[in-house]
Protein backbone atom coordinates (compact mmCIF):
# COMPACT_ATOMS: atom_id res chain seq x y z
CA UNK A 1 0.00 0.00 0.00
CA UNK A 2 1.65 3.43 -1.47
CA UNK A 3 -0.10 6.15 1.45
CA UNK A 4 1.60 9.51 2.04
CA UNK A 5 2.74 9.79 5.58
CA UNK A 6 0.28 12.19 7.59
CA UNK A 7 -0.69 13.04 11.04
CA UNK A 8 -4.10 11.74 10.79
CA UNK A 9 -5.46 8.28 10.45
CA UNK A 10 -7.20 7.87 7.42
CA UNK A 11 -10.05 5.96 7.44
CA UNK A 12 -11.84 4.24 4.57
CA UNK A 13 -15.52 3.58 5.57
CA UNK A 14 -19.06 2.87 4.40
CA UNK A 15 -21.55 3.94 6.58
CA UNK A 16 -23.73 0.60 6.14
CA UNK A 17 -20.64 -1.83 7.04
CA UNK A 18 -21.62 -2.75 11.19
CA UNK A 19 -17.44 -3.43 11.21
CA UNK A 20 -16.92 0.42 10.52
CA UNK A 21 -19.83 1.41 13.33
CA UNK A 22 -17.64 -0.90 15.08
CA UNK A 23 -14.19 0.32 14.35
CA UNK A 24 -14.86 3.93 15.10
CA UNK A 25 -15.82 2.86 18.65
CA UNK A 26 -12.49 1.06 18.70
CA UNK A 27 -10.82 4.35 17.79
CA UNK A 28 -13.14 6.56 20.36
CA UNK A 29 -11.97 4.12 23.10
CA UNK A 30 -8.27 4.61 21.80
CA UNK A 31 -8.51 8.43 21.73
CA UNK A 32 -9.88 8.69 25.59
CA UNK A 33 -6.75 6.78 26.21
CA UNK A 34 -4.76 9.55 25.00
CA UNK A 35 -3.54 13.20 26.18
CA UNK A 36 -4.29 14.67 23.03
CA UNK A 37 -6.83 12.94 20.20
CA UNK A 38 -5.23 12.13 16.68
CA UNK A 39 -6.83 13.79 13.46
CA UNK A 40 -8.81 11.56 11.28
CA UNK A 41 -9.79 11.55 7.55
CA UNK A 42 -12.60 9.84 6.61
CA UNK A 43 -12.11 8.32 2.60
CA UNK A 44 -15.30 6.60 1.35
CA UNK A 45 -15.50 3.06 0.36
CA UNK A 46 -18.83 1.27 -2.05
CA UNK A 47 -19.98 -2.03 -0.55
CA UNK A 48 -22.95 -2.27 -2.06
CA UNK A 49 -21.23 -1.30 -6.00
CA UNK A 50 -22.11 -4.35 -7.36
CA UNK A 51 -25.82 -4.88 -5.87
CA UNK A 52 -27.36 -1.50 -6.30
CA UNK A 53 -29.72 -0.93 -9.07
CA UNK A 54 -30.39 2.51 -11.13
CA UNK A 55 -32.77 3.33 -8.54
CA UNK A 56 -30.96 2.94 -6.02
CA UNK A 57 -32.42 -0.14 -4.23
CA UNK A 58 -30.34 -3.41 -3.37
CA UNK A 59 -30.70 -6.34 -5.87
CA UNK A 60 -29.85 -9.43 -3.68
CA UNK A 61 -29.78 -11.87 -6.29
CA UNK A 62 -26.30 -10.11 -7.85
CA UNK A 63 -23.91 -12.93 -6.88
CA UNK A 64 -21.35 -10.63 -4.16
CA UNK A 65 -19.52 -13.47 -3.04
CA UNK A 66 -21.25 -13.51 -0.20
CA UNK A 67 -23.45 -16.73 0.65
CA UNK A 68 -25.96 -17.19 4.13
CA UNK A 69 -23.21 -18.75 6.45
CA UNK A 70 -21.03 -15.86 5.72
CA UNK A 71 -23.69 -13.53 6.87
CA UNK A 72 -24.16 -15.77 9.45
CA UNK A 73 -20.72 -15.75 10.68
CA UNK A 74 -20.53 -11.77 10.25
CA UNK A 75 -23.58 -11.73 12.62
CA UNK A 76 -21.70 -13.62 15.36
CA UNK A 77 -19.02 -11.57 14.91
CA UNK A 78 -21.02 -7.94 15.01
CA UNK A 79 -22.48 -9.20 18.16
CA UNK A 80 -19.49 -10.51 19.32
CA UNK A 81 -17.40 -7.13 19.31
CA UNK A 82 -20.79 -5.07 19.96
CA UNK A 83 -20.52 -6.78 23.19
CA UNK A 84 -16.71 -6.56 23.77
CA UNK A 85 -17.09 -2.90 22.94
CA UNK A 86 -19.97 -1.83 25.49
CA UNK A 87 -22.16 -1.15 22.32
CA UNK A 88 -25.47 -1.54 21.68
CA UNK A 89 -26.67 -1.96 18.02
CA UNK A 90 -30.46 -1.66 16.60
CA UNK A 91 -29.72 -5.00 14.97
CA UNK A 92 -25.72 -6.47 13.61
CA UNK A 93 -26.72 -6.26 9.81
CA UNK A 94 -28.58 -3.68 7.27
CA UNK A 95 -28.79 -5.54 4.13
CA UNK A 96 -31.54 -3.54 2.54
CA UNK A 97 -30.19 -0.15 3.57
CA UNK A 98 -27.85 2.04 0.55
CA UNK A 99 -25.21 4.90 1.78
CA UNK A 100 -25.11 6.18 -1.49
CA UNK A 101 -26.85 9.44 -1.30
CA UNK A 102 -25.57 9.77 2.94
CA UNK A 103 -21.96 9.22 1.54
CA UNK A 104 -22.30 12.10 -1.19
CA UNK A 105 -23.77 14.31 1.18
CA UNK A 106 -20.86 13.29 3.87
CA UNK A 107 -18.56 13.98 1.22
CA UNK A 108 -19.85 17.18 0.36
CA UNK A 109 -20.04 18.60 4.13
CA UNK A 110 -16.27 17.40 4.37
CA UNK A 111 -15.08 19.56 1.73
CA UNK A 112 -17.07 22.81 2.18
CA UNK A 113 -18.32 22.57 5.99
CA UNK A 114 -15.07 20.87 7.71
CA UNK A 115 -15.56 21.87 11.27
CA UNK A 116 -18.97 20.41 11.43
CA UNK A 117 -18.13 17.04 9.52
CA UNK A 118 -16.80 14.90 12.29
CA UNK A 119 -20.59 15.59 14.00
CA UNK A 120 -22.37 15.25 10.88
CA UNK A 121 -20.61 12.02 9.62
CA UNK A 122 -20.69 10.12 12.95
CA UNK A 123 -24.48 11.18 13.23
CA UNK A 124 -25.15 8.93 10.38
CA UNK A 125 -23.84 5.78 11.52
CA UNK A 126 -25.34 6.18 15.12
CA UNK A 127 -28.87 7.23 12.83
CA UNK A 128 -28.10 3.82 11.14
CA UNK A 129 -27.12 1.28 13.52
CA UNK A 130 -28.61 2.81 16.79
CA UNK A 131 -31.97 4.40 15.78
CA UNK A 132 -32.45 2.19 12.77
CA UNK A 133 -33.07 4.55 10.62
CA UNK A 134 -33.02 4.76 6.53
CA UNK A 135 -30.26 6.98 5.99
CA UNK A 136 -30.77 6.73 2.48
CA UNK A 137 -33.76 9.04 2.55
CA UNK A 138 -33.01 12.69 1.84
CA UNK A 139 -35.09 13.79 5.33
CA UNK A 140 -33.17 11.87 7.65
CA UNK A 141 -29.94 13.03 6.11
CA UNK A 142 -31.59 16.81 6.44
CA UNK A 143 -32.55 15.78 9.63
CA UNK A 144 -29.24 14.78 10.83
CA UNK A 145 -27.51 17.98 8.68
CA UNK A 146 -29.32 20.10 10.61
CA UNK A 147 -28.54 19.20 13.93
CA UNK A 148 -25.04 19.27 13.07
CA UNK A 149 -25.26 22.37 11.96
CA UNK A 150 -25.31 22.03 8.72
CA UNK A 151 -27.52 24.33 6.01
CA UNK A 152 -30.02 21.50 5.06
CA UNK A 153 -30.56 22.56 2.08
CA UNK A 154 -27.22 21.46 1.19
CA UNK A 155 -28.68 17.71 1.51
CA UNK A 156 -31.17 18.88 -1.41
CA UNK A 157 -28.31 20.77 -3.00
CA UNK A 158 -25.75 17.78 -3.81
CA UNK A 159 -28.43 15.11 -4.56
CA UNK A 160 -29.52 16.95 -7.65
CA UNK A 161 -25.84 17.70 -8.62
CA UNK A 162 -24.60 15.12 -10.59
CA UNK A 163 -20.92 16.41 -9.86
CA UNK A 164 -21.13 14.83 -6.25
CA UNK A 165 -22.01 11.79 -7.24
CA UNK A 166 -19.03 12.37 -10.16
CA UNK A 167 -16.51 13.17 -7.10
CA UNK A 168 -17.76 10.27 -4.84
CA UNK A 169 -17.39 7.65 -7.74
CA UNK A 170 -13.88 9.18 -8.07
CA UNK A 171 -13.05 8.73 -4.22
CA UNK A 172 -13.92 5.35 -4.25
CA UNK A 173 -11.69 4.97 -7.65
CA UNK A 174 -9.20 6.66 -5.50
CA UNK A 175 -9.38 3.38 -2.33
CA UNK A 176 -9.47 0.92 -4.76
CA UNK A 177 -5.74 2.54 -6.38
CA UNK A 178 -4.90 2.61 -2.30
CA UNK A 179 -5.65 -1.38 -2.70
CA UNK A 180 -8.35 -1.02 -0.13
CA UNK A 181 -10.14 -4.43 -0.72
CA UNK A 182 -12.28 -4.32 2.73
CA UNK A 183 -13.63 -1.73 5.05
CA UNK A 184 -12.69 -0.37 7.52
CA UNK A 185 -9.21 -0.10 6.89
CA UNK A 186 -6.93 2.51 9.19
CA UNK A 187 -4.31 3.41 7.39
CA UNK A 188 -1.38 5.65 9.36
CA UNK A 189 1.78 6.72 7.25
CA UNK A 190 2.83 3.23 5.84
CA UNK A 191 0.90 0.83 7.61
CA UNK A 192 -2.59 -0.42 8.11
CA UNK A 193 -4.93 -2.50 9.67
CA UNK A 194 -8.47 -3.71 8.60
CA UNK A 195 -11.42 -4.82 10.45
CA UNK A 196 -12.66 -3.46 13.66
CA UNK A 197 -9.44 -4.15 15.48
CA UNK A 198 -9.50 -3.67 18.91
CA UNK A 199 -7.96 -0.17 20.48
CA UNK A 200 -4.65 -1.83 21.35
CA UNK A 201 -4.13 -2.34 17.57
CA UNK A 202 -4.62 0.59 17.08
CA UNK A 203 -2.40 2.07 19.82
CA UNK A 204 0.38 -0.02 17.72
CA UNK A 205 -0.57 0.78 14.22
CA UNK A 206 -0.47 4.89 15.30
CA UNK A 207 2.46 4.71 18.15
CA UNK A 208 4.25 1.67 16.73
CA UNK A 209 4.76 0.29 20.08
Amino acid sequence: MSQQATDAVVVYADYVCPFCYLGYESLDQYQDQREQPVPTDWHPFDLRSRQRRPDGTIDHSVDNGKDEEYYEQAKQNVERLADEYGVEMDEPLKKNVDSYDAQRVAYRVREEHPEQFEQFHRSVFDALWEDDRDIGRQDVLEDLAEAADVPPEVVSETLNDESSAQRLESAFEAAQKQRITGVPTFVYGEHAARGAVPPEQLRRLIEGN
